[in-house]
């Protein structure tokens, strides 16, 4: 179950790469906005800023995260990305730190591409961090033999389905889009106690904690500390650097061959 709170303890963190995303995308008036993995909503409040008057389309898979998102204003829905397709007015479709979740990622945008309007863009963050040591610490105590059984179908390799921006780049330019792709890696400067393992609690660990008694959660909790803790070490401040790998695409659909901007 994802837990909006928990979620949003780093939202100064989370949101930077959203506005390194949006900055990107070159439309200045815009009907329909479909915001696809919303989340807590409290980054779709910048898209009612950014384009006054345009419809904003809310989507997440967590009934708790719309929840949270409906409190904020925003008229949010519960659905699954595989099963949404963009409304003859959309001009901007953001996908931000979602889209990772879901495999068949790169056939979604192909496909968006296809149905969306010349002059609509898509915007889509995705991190890339799966084979960082934070996973494979999340990996490795999965492995044990007391949690094997529970967590044997969690993908805790789904990095392996987030490619490089050249694969995303070359695939939306034999779409005919026009393209924009990246990446970046965040030095995150966290502090507290157990700062790393705060951070991924609130997005990699959800899958454990669904599957895991309150017992048993706490258990996997302590026993990653130290493998976190060893990889992260705190500097002698009190800060922990927290290195964060990020892949960006920006994509103006029917815009092939025009010069970048």
């Amino acid at each position: 179950m994802w837990d909006p709170d928990v979620y949003l303890a780093f939202a100064d963190h989370r949101s930077r790469p959203f506005y390194d995303l949006l900055s990107r995308v070159g439309v200045e008036r815009a009907r329909r906005v479909a915001d696809l993995g919303c989340g807590p909503g409290n980054l779709t409040k910048y898209l009612e800023k950014r384009w006054p008057g345009a419809v904003i389309e809310a989507l997440d898979t967590s009934p708790e995260m719309v929840a949270a998102a409906r409190e904020r204003g925003i008229d949010a829905s519960v659905g699954d990305v595989r099963d949404w397709a963009p409304k003859p007015d959309t001009d901007v479709v953001v996908s931000n730190a979602a889209l990772h979740w879901v495999p068949e990622h790169a056939d979604l945008l192909q496909q968006w591409a296809g149905q969306l309007a010349p002059g609509a863009w898509i915007a889509v963050q995705i991190p890339g961090n799966f084979e960082t040591p934070s996973h494979a610490a999340v990996r490795a105590v999965a492995r044990r033999e007391h949690y094997a059984k529970a967590l044997k179908d969690i993908p805790f390799r789904v990095g392996a389905v987030v490619q490089p921006p050249t694969y995303y780049a070359n695939m939306l330019m034999d779409a005919g889009c026009r393209v924009d792709a990246w990446e970046t890696t965040y030095l995150h400067l966290l502090t507290g106690e157990h700062p790393v393992l705060g951070w991924i609690t609130g997005t990699a660990l959800v899958p454990v904690r669904e599957r895991l008694d309150d017992a048993g959660w706490e258990e996997f909790r302590q026993e990653l500390i130290p493998l976190l803790d060893d990889a992260y070490p705190p500097r002698a401040d009190g800060t922990t650097i927290f290195p964060f790998r990020r892949v960006f695409m920006v994509a103006e659909v029917g815009a092939a061959g025009r010069s970048a901007q």
